[in-house]
């Protein structure tokens, strides 16, 4: 067998993240709002999130609102969005009257659509009437990564009497209430504790709204929700050599899982190439790689020096 020299290994790991192509637009989610029954004197306040769904930046120069019981909180302007980026816009309800309340809110900006109008809706109702509390008035799960769960507490206190929760439902399979059983009543000045579980199946920001259907006066009690979908991360193993001396037809890859071996060839046909990508890898794992050169009378040399990857996990 001819002995033929030993190769150094270099070694890259990399991930991929996916793009996705979208059209110029300013997006506002959810595109409506009803703030549901809210007592005089008090007041809710609801986050939209604004996203640029172009391909270049946009800038959000102006607003104004319809309807003296709706207020921007903290948005100020102008503000300049990058391509696939949000910003929350957070705009409070406080009812001055009973009853039935409309407005509205629009964005003026340079996107393709120039104008953008979000209507919004509540009902003012009077003090002590029998009330739905809910702490706190929104919920962010933030990121989670595809396929696994994430939860958050959610308080409900009945006020001025006691309250019977009939339902409660979102539009959204990942947003759920595990252990919950309905109907639950709640007595006057007491609380009931629930968990909100969020469990993506895509990537991206999800937002939903979690209504509560009671006998309270501010029924039906609405919660924002909101969370963001994480790929898991598809890792490989990028393996370089320099070439081995003339009359070398093609090279072998091995892999072990750990030092010293036992090594197992990985490729299917001798690589011909200096390079090789192992995209069979599992987030958090450690392998081993060595490679060996093949001659055109099939003898194999040696192994390579070893060369360690850790796995990034997920």
């Amino acid at each position: 067998m001819i002995s033929l020299p030993r190769m150094a290994l270099a070694l890259l790991v990399s991930a991929w993240p996916l793009s996705l192509a979208m059209a110029q637009k300013l997006q506002c989610n959810p595109a409506t709002y009803d703030y549901g029954q809210v007592q005089l004197g008090t007041s809710k306040q609801n986050s939209f999130q604004l996203t640029n769904t172009g391909t270049r930046s946009l800038t959000i120069s102006s607003r104004r609102k319809s309807g003296r019981d709706f207020f921007f909180s903290n948005f100020y302007l102008p503000i300049t969005l990058q391509p696939g980026k949000s910003v929350p816009m957070k705009v409070t309800f406080k009812p001055s009257v009973t009853g039935k309340i409309s407005g509205s809110v629009t964005l003026v900006s340079n996107a393709q659509n120039p104008t953008l109008t979000v209507n919004l809706s509540g009902t003012g109702t009077s003090a002590n009437a029998l009330t739905l509390g809910v702490s706190p008035s929104s919920l962010n799960l933030g990121n989670v990564t595809v396929g696994s769960s994430s939860s958050l507490p959610l308080t409900l206190t009945a006020s001025n009497g006691s309250v019977t929760i009939s339902a409660a439902q979102t539009n959204s399979s990942e947003f759920t209430l595990p252990g919950l059983s309905l109907p639950k009543t709640i007595a006057t000045g007491q609380s009931l504790n629930v968990t909100v579980a969020f469990t993506p199946s895509v990537s991206g920001t999800a937002t939903t709204n979690l209504v509560f259907t009671s006998n309270a006066a501010n029924s039906p009690t609405s919660v924002p929700l909101t969370g963001t979908g994480v790929s898991i991360r598809a890792h490989s193993a990028d393996l370089t050599w320099t070439a081995s001396r003339d009359g070398v037809i093609g090279y072998n890859v091995y892999r072990g899982s750990k030092t010293g071996g036992p090594y197992a060839k990985i490729n299917s046909v001798l690589d011909s190439s200096t390079n090789y990508t192992d995209s069979t890898v599992t987030a958090g794992t450690t392998y081993y790689y060595v490679a060996t050169s093949v001659d055109s009378n099939n003898a194999e040399s040696g192994y390579s020096n070893e060369a360690k990857v850790v796995i990034p996990t997920p």
